[in-house]
């Protein structure tokens, strides 16, 4: 180790410094009540690295009604987390901790709901947590730390390895193969060879688990650091195959430029790169703030329609037409698969649909009707529609990268004029549905409709042209109408 303890247990307590008074404070309200009590799993694990961390996990020996009796002393609300699982949380100030009586459960193997026994003693429910560097604990008051099971040696490798056999380990909890991926994505550690054969042989498993729990595990690998290490742990081991099997079958399916390994290597360059185009952390909505989880999203999934489109040409050639409309609409049966929520599911399928929309551009020759239409159909997704757009980019040819992102800089240019000139984001018909009724004498309803967006085409095509004239459009359109469409 690079660090000795001592040195690591200071850094640790450095960060912690913050929280630690009132920290030790209730370590002290435990003790007096006769009860142990430790910090334990992520907060000890992160303010070792480093790390900021929001959480404060504690464990304790003493039971939910006994812990939730403290708590209400020492803090200023509490509230029942699960108390058939041992959980109470607390508040005090800005700090939230949750306590959790100590664990010695198993799950049934079928429906994934754990069988509750409490622990006896730190030793044992350490012996049940997930990963030996989330198997550390800090006895509070005293800040004794506790590793029975290697984590800090594993935390100063940068390794990834369960405190018992992995197979036991992911037979209690399939969803940890995942938390392997994540974490390895997180915090950019190796995954020991026992534990990656075990995702590989029970990868199979992980079918007991709820979309719901998987969804969130995924949500967080895509949001980390490096999802790319955590995409292709899940690829290599089967995971995928489970929980997102497009994936896997896009590492089959060789572009049709043939530049890449891959549309699967071709993919995951994309969501490389989408992510350097996010703006910082906490920026204005306009950045793109990174982590966006739509944009990473659509990145990775933007050419999920390649393999079922895919048709071999004479002479040799691929072609995938039309896989961005497929691609959209398997992108939104996987989504809602995973149970993610309507806006996030409409959002990615919509930039999957639109991510080759700017290559009908060719060299700059769209007219502003064609310009209108890309940001109206874009709508409040343009900014990320930009970014994946040029994050698509992975040519080798260096020429044709330069001449491809020039061109899209002029795209850029010009809708920033015709926004400031006629306020894009706002277009409207010029007659509102109230005018078109009058103009026309119909009453609200699908003829309306249709009208609106014959007025709307206009707007998009020819740009503002004042009610007057909208108006001699609407009735030109009018008369054309057959007597059957009027009703």
């Amino acid at each position: 180790m690079s660090e000795s303890l001592d040195a690591l247990l200071r850094r640790a307590t450095g960060r912690l410094a913050p929280t630690l008074p009132l920290l030790t404070e209730l370590g002290a309200a435990f003790t007096d009540a006769g009860h142990e009590v430790a910090l334990v799993g992520g907060p000890v694990r992160d303010a070792l690295l480093g790390r900021e961390s929001s959480d404060l996990d504690l464990t304790t020996s003493a039971r939910p009604e006994d812990t939730e009796r403290i708590l209400d002393a020492w803090g200023e609300a509490t509230w029942d987390m699960g108390r058939e699982f041992g959980t109470i949380g607390a508040r005090r100030g800005a700090t939230v901790v949750e306590v959790t009586t100590y664990r010695a459960d198993a799950y049934d193997g079928r429906t994934r709901k754990p069988v509750v026994a409490f622990g006896e003693n730190l030793t044992e429910d350490l012996v049940r947590r997930d990963f030996t560097v989330n198997a550390m604990a800090l006895r509070l008051p005293d800040l004794e730390f506790v590793d029975p099971h290697g984590g800090l040696e594993d935390l100063a490798a940068g390794r990834l390895r369960t405190p018992g056999p992995a197979e036991v380990s992911f037979g209690d909890d399939p969803l940890r193969m995942m938390r392997a991926a994540r974490l390895a994505a997180q915090l950019g550690f190796d995954v020991a060879p026992q534990v990656r054969a075990a995702m590989g042989d029970m990868a199979e498993s992980l079918g007991i688990v709820s979309a719901e729990r998987i969804r969130d595990e995924f949500s967080k690998l895509v949001l980390a650091p490096d999802p790319v290490t955590g995409l292709r742990l899940l690829v290599d081991t089967g995971l995928a195959d489970v929980m997102l099997p497009e994936l896997s079958v896009m590492r089959e399916t060789v572009d049709e430029h043939r530049r890449h390994k891959d549309v699967y290597e071709h993919s995951l360059t994309v969501l490389r790169q989408a992510i350097a185009l996010e703006g910082a952390p906490g920026g204005p909505e306009d950045s793109v703030p990174a982590p966006d989880l739509v944009l990473r999203l659509a990145a990775l999934l933007h050419d999920i329609g390649k393999p079922a489109t895919r048709r071999f040409e004479p002479g040799g050639g691929v072609t995938f037409h039309h896989h961005e409309v497929v691609g959209a609409k398997m992108t939104n049966k996987r989504l809602r698969a995973l149970r993610y929520d309507k806006d996030t599911i409409k959002a990615v399928s919509r930039l999957v649909e639109l991510h080759l929309r700017f290559h009908g551009y060719g060299d700059g020759e769209w007219t502003d009707s064609a310009v209108r239409r890309y940001v109206t159909d874009a709508g409040p997704l343009l900014q990320r529609l930009h970014r994946l757009t040029r994050a698509d980019c992975t040519t080798r040819n260096r020429r044709k990268a330069e001449r491809l992102g020039r061109t899209y800089d002029s795209l850029e240019a010009r809708i920033e004029t015709l926004m400031a000139a006629e306020e894009l984001k706002k277009v409207r018909p010029e007659l509102d549905g109230h005018e078109i009724g009058e103009t026309l004498g119909i009453s609200p309803g699908p003829v309306l409709g249709r009208a609106y967006k014959h007025l709307l085409a206009l707007r998009l095509d020819r740009g503002p042209v004042g009610k007057d004239v909208a108006r001699e459009e609407l009735r030109t359109w009018w008369a054309q109408q057959p007597e059957s469409a009027r009703d």
